[in-house]
């Protein structure tokens, strides 16, 4: 895909450019990226092997925007000690749910604010530095002996929080059309309109949001050294069965059906079970899978036609029983949802054709049970999660699984030092890998020493 043509055709993303473009057309936020005080390892060998099976972290955007936004330093440091712990990855978030990014782009903005929760409040954190994040991270990673992975918050573009808005959309209100239109109480409604605070969802199914999508993919696949993509909210917005409702989604749907539905098939609100729905409406969550599925494929294949050594994946909830409600089955193909699962007896037959796992490299399972649901063998418990999960992907991909430790029940306020151990224990035997949210719940509860202790035990076994 042509980016040159690609903007031509769609000229209302081209409208978020919001920096002047460098003669060749690119964005840039500097010549060199690189604080000369960072220290850095030269002789680090990029092509990293790793003892064990992987270990990721997460590094969400807005969470940790204030200790990096304007501090290579402070990247370097971080990442020696994410190494020290034992981790072998980090997967560092470079657009936020705001749609602006954190790395060098042609079509979408420089990220430069974030409404970030501070000590118990919103507040916006700005970025005044100049340097590129994500290359920032590459190198720093790399010298520390750590695997770089980039995710991006996909099928968004706006923030709306309680002390105001920030993001592409709200920056450019005429690409209001590309945005999801979900059953709201009062009706269908645009997702700039929802009241709701929270991330503003774009329409999967619109494909011009989708070519936008591929070519942040393609310019992220050609930063040196990075080692891994994954995709982050590569699902329907956050209502659920009740998003999706566009003129893009339902010309798609007429196609899909091979026939013009009598009735545009809006599910009911309140207490729902799909079994109970009509064909119409079974068939209109499964076309929201296969977009999903679809737009997986591509992404895919863009990155890998960039740069095949680069890890493509995803990351999804580990609650597969109602995970359709977010037009999303991670299953492998493999896997016959509708024979194996209680919660799936009601899916059309080529709803087994919208499985996307057989796609990925590598696919992450939010395991995001509480304090008291560490072992156990059904979804809320960790190891039930990782367990389920297994069966589910029924091998077609490396997958890691792991806890929310910040939010999750019993997380909340810390002092969990002697759980961690126990967490990075199971997740390691259940799961391929292990895979914890968030760095920054490890700084606010200083949780270093635990992982340390926890991986270092698990070290010791192999």
């Amino acid at each position: 895909m042509r980016k040159t043509s690609f903007i031509a055709v769609l000229l209302a993303f081209a409208a978020v450019l919001s920096c002047a473009p460098q003669d060749d057309g690119s964005y840039k936020w500097r010549e060199e990226w690189k604080d000369p005080e960072a220290p850095v390892d030269p002789e680090v060998d990029p092509e990293i092997e790793i003892k064990g099976k992987p270990r990721y972290v997460w590094v969400d955007a807005a969470a940790n925007f204030q200790y990096y936004a304007n501090d290579a330093n402070a990247i370097a440091s971080d990442c020696r000690k994410i190494a020290d712990m034992g981790f072998t990855d980090i997967i560092v978030d470079v657009r936020p749910t705001s749609g602006d990014v954190f790395f060098a782009s042609a079509v979408a903005p420089p990220c430069t604010k974030v409404a970030a929760w501070v000590n118990g409040r919103y507040k916006f954190i700005e970025r005044t530095s100049d340097f590129d994040y994500l290359a920032a991270f590459i190198e720093a990673g790399h010298a520390a002996g750590l695997r770089v992975n980039a995710a991006i918050n996909t099928m968004v573009g706006g923030y709306h929080s309680s002390i105001g808005d920030v993001g592409m959309l709200y920056d450019h209100p005429e690409l209001k059309g590309y945005c999801s239109v979900d059953n709201l109480a009062g009706g269908l409604t645009n997702a700039m309109d929802d009241p709701e605070t929270g991330p503003r969802f774009l329409d999967p199914a619109n494909e011009k949001v989708q070519e936008f999508l591929l070519t942040l993919l393609s310019e992220l696949a050609a930063y040196e050294g990075l080692d891994g993509i994954v995709l982050d909210r590569c699902r329907y917005g956050d209502n659920g069965m009740d998003a999706g409702y566009t003129d893009a989604a339902k010309k798609a749907f007429t196609q899909y059906l091979g026939d013009d539905p009598s009735a545009w098939p809006v599910l009911p609100r309140g207490a729902r079970t799909a079994s109970n729905f009509t064909t119409l409406q079974k068939n209109w969550l499964t076309f929201r899978c296969k977009v999903i599925h679809d737009f997986v494929a591509k992404a895919a294949d863009q990155v890998h036609a960039v740069n095949p050594k680069v890890r493509f994946g995803v990351y999804v909830g580990a609650w597969f029983s109602d995970y359709y409600t977010s037009g999303v089955n991670w299953s492998s193909a493999d896997y016959n949802v509708k024979t194996n699962e209680s919660t799936y007896k009601w899916v059309p037959g080529n709803y087994q054709k919208t499985a996307f796992a057989n796609l990925l490299d590598f696919i992450f399972l939010g395991a995001y049970a509480g304090t008291d649901g560490v072992h156990g063998s059904t979804e809320w418990t960790m190891e039930g999660f990782a367990k389920l999960g297994r069966k589910r992907l029924a091998d077609a991909v490396p997958f890691a699984a792991g806890p929310d430790i910040g939010n999750g029940t019993g997380f909340e306020n810390g002092r969990q030092e002697a759980l961690i151990p126990d967490i990075v224990k199971t997740m390691l035997e259940t799961s391929d890998g292990l895979f914890i949210f968030d760095l920054c719940h490890i700084r606010m509860f200083d949780y270093w020493e635990a992982f340390k202790k926890g991986i270092g035990q698990y070290l010791e076994t192999l």
